[in-house]
């Protein structure tokens, strides 16, 4: 798959009339509201036509109340107007619009996302961890390097951490359309932690609480049973990272000492280890005031990146690798990539599902609620 490349400008596609050729993929997670427009390329991959993202902290609170609170929603119902509105701009349009851990975990979740419906005209679908680790591999399939046995896909979320193992070498052959249709996933896990669920755990989220979230992480990872599968055969140097949430992705941009983000400086780089641990360490070590001065994390990222970081580094001590790739993608890329080659995105049926599984059992699926 291409980079997806910058929006275009002039006048929108797709308004001609017949079958759509622009794709829309809205993602409403736990901390971020992002929406990405965009037709097939010549090479088969994405032209970006239009896109938004808003922080919206839809998950502030909920591990504590286990409820999505009024300002919350507020916030979230504000931006995806315009999100609809802008969808609305470029029709006729082909799209796919998600919700995922904050409305899982949150009592009222669904309920929320049917006034959505009601208030905004978004018809919203509550999807599975499972789901998002597909999306997450597709918007990722051209990192891959299939010189590994193994690939680890990392979404760091605001609710939660979504990791897929994947067959390195089966997703290079079986490209995009092969792999919308039969995922090479050798096994996944969806933990319940993410930057702002381990913020409201360890009040302040700063130098003083990373020791404390880096073990609570550790100690969720080591308990699943992919630790022991793909541990070993990541420390024997057969396994390469994959990092594509917003942690990683403003951690290399300050590692790359940028000016500003730039995307496509960004995606598809290397970080290797060392070097990624010193700049993981400077800026856990940082003040607040320091760590908001960083170029590449304004607009609050700053905020949540020690809960990242402790995040990030305790999957890179599970599952070890020399270096890691990083990818400005994940799941509206690979939920429009899904749509392009038909597939829609859903679940297979389960007696297909037996057909495709792979000969080695999936790893377990991890607590997909918060404790």
């Amino acid at each position: 798959m291409a980079k997806p490349s910058r929006p275009r400008r002039g006048k929108p596609q797709g308004r001609s009339g017949g079958a759509s050729n622009l794709y829309a993929a809205l993602d409403l997670g736990t901390n971020n509201c992002r929406l990405l427009i965009a037709e097939r390329s010549a090479s088969g991959g994405l032209r970006v036509v239009d896109s938004f993202s808003q922080i919206v902290t839809l998950g502030e609170g909920l591990a504590g109340s286990g409820v999505l609170s009024e300002k919350a929603m507020g916030r979230a119902i504000e931006a995806l107007r315009r999100c609809s509105d802008k969808v609305k701009k470029h029709r006729p349009v082909r799209g796919r619009y998600i919700a995922t851990q904050a409305c899982r975990a949150a009592s009222n979740g669904r309920a929320f996302l049917n006034e959505v419906s009601r208030k905004v005209g978004l018809k919203m679908e509550l999807i599975s961890p499972k789901e998002e680790a597909k999306f997450a591999l597709l918007g990722s399939l051209d990192l891959v390097d299939p010189a590994h046995d193994f690939a680890l896909v990392i979404d760091i979320g605001g609710g939660s951490t979504e990791l897929c193992w994947i067959d390195a070498r089966a997703a290079a052959e079986r490209g995009v359309r092969g792999c919308a249709a039969r995922p090479p996933i050798l096994g996944w896990a969806s933990f319940p932690v993410g930057v702002v669920t381990l913020a409201d755990m360890f009040p302040g989220a700063g130098t003083a609480q990373y020791q404390p979230m880096l073990d609570h992480v550790r100690s969720l990872l080591l308990a699943n049973d992919a630790a022991t599968r793909f541990g070993p055969l990541f420390r024997a140097g057969r396994g390469q990272l994959i990092g594509n949430s917003g942690t990683v992705t403003s951690l290399a941009g300050v590692h790359m000492n940028l000016p500003r983000y730039i995307r496509s400086s960004v995606d598809g780089t290397w970080m290797d280890r060392e070097g990624a641990e010193a700049t993981m360490n400077r800026l856990v070590n940082a003040t607040a005031e320091q760590r908001a001065q960083e170029p590449c994390l304004v607009g609050g990222r700053s905020d949540l990146m020690v809960p990242g970081i402790a995040i990030l580094a305790a999957i890179w001590e599970t599952w070890p690798a020399t270096r890691l790739r990083v990818g400005d993608r994940g799941l509206r890329e690979g939920i429009i990539l899904s749509l392009m080659h038909s597939t829609g995105g859903a679940p297979g049926r389960s007696q297909q599902r037996r057909r495709n599984r792979p000969r080695q059992r999936p790893a377990a699926t991890g607590q997909e609620t918060a404790s």
